[in-house]
């Protein structure tokens, strides 16, 4: 195993267990940067970054959105001896009009987008699409057990990608050479609306899950209604704008160029999901 471990922040969400698993399977040490970790890491207590990165060349940057975190993380790795960056990003950051100007994980990334391509490390940027895990570990899972997912996302589709692939690419850049100064646009390798990605749910686990297409007023209204404040659930009314208005269709080439093969599709998604009981409930 190599002595210097790879520091992974957001060691414990969707993409981040994904890569300290495939990273442990390759022999290759590992540090999860996350409150429970050991060290600590906490984006919001700085004083948890230098024993996070202490002994690290090579990380991985989940941002903390809200908030620009990334540029003084950045230089404090580089002040460390922090030798690589890979940087989680998003999909849109330099597309007019993708995100609103209020965007505050819009703002995140194109900040932290700049401060690792001008830190004079060496470094790689993915852009992943909306992930497929969406449906099965995040946002819709519970209203796809419920048997209905209603959003303000119209008729557009989305080229969902799976986390499997953005882990992936993301273990390719952290510990092979020739990935330095590459953007990878990341998604799967077709367009499907809601409605379509359900309709391959609800054949693969015999549940029937339907898409209520809701305005965005109706939205927000439904989610103030759960308890939501007002300013949250107009904040995520808006990340699916992108989608209403047909600009999450598009593929992306990131993960043939990185891996030398093609995405995963959205229908083996399912069926590794269903197959592994993510809709049991």
């Amino acid at each position: 195993m190599t002595q210097q471990p790879i520091l992974i922040t957001g060691g414990t969400g969707k993409v981040g267990t994904r890569i300290v698993s495939r990273l442990r399977r390759g022999n290759v040490a590992v540090r999860v940067g996350s409150r429970s970790g050991a060290p600590r890491f906490d984006w919001t207590d700085q004083d948890t970054w230098m024993p996070a990165l202490h002994g690290s060349r090579t990380v991985f940057i989940v941002p903390h959105d809200g908030e620009l975190l990334t540029r003084p993380f950045v230089q404090q790795a580089r002040d460390l001896g922090v030798e690589r960056i890979v940087l989680l990003s998003g999909r849109g950051v330099d597309v007019p009009g993708y995100a609103g100007d209020d965007n505050v994980a819009g703002k995140t990334h194109v900040d932290g987008e700049d401060a690792v391509r001008s830190c004079g490390l060496a470094w790689t940027i993915l852009r992943p699409g909306w992930f497929a895990q969406n449906f099965s570990e995040g946002f819709f899972r519970d209203a796809v057990l419920a048997g209905e997912v209603r959003l303000p996302a119209g008729d557009g589709a989305v080229s969902f990608v799976d986390a499997e692939d953005i882990a992936a690419v993301a273990v390719a850049a952290l510990t092979e050479d020739g990935h330095e100064g590459q953007t990878y646009e990341l998604s799967g390798p077709r367009a499907l609306t809601i409605a379509e990605a359900l309709e391959l749910i609800s054949e693969a686990t015999g549940r029937m899950v339907r898409y209520v297409p809701l305005t965005v007023e109706e939205f927000v209204t439904h989610l103030e209604e759960e308890g939501w404040p007002k300013i949250d659930a107009v904040a995520y009314a808006d990340a699916f704008a992108p989608i209403r208005h047909g600009m999450d269709e598009h593929l992306s080439d990131g993960v043939q160029r990185a891996l030398g093969r093609p995405p995963r599709d959205f229908a083996r998604f399912v069926k590794d999901a269903a197959a592994a009981g993510a809709w049991h409930g």
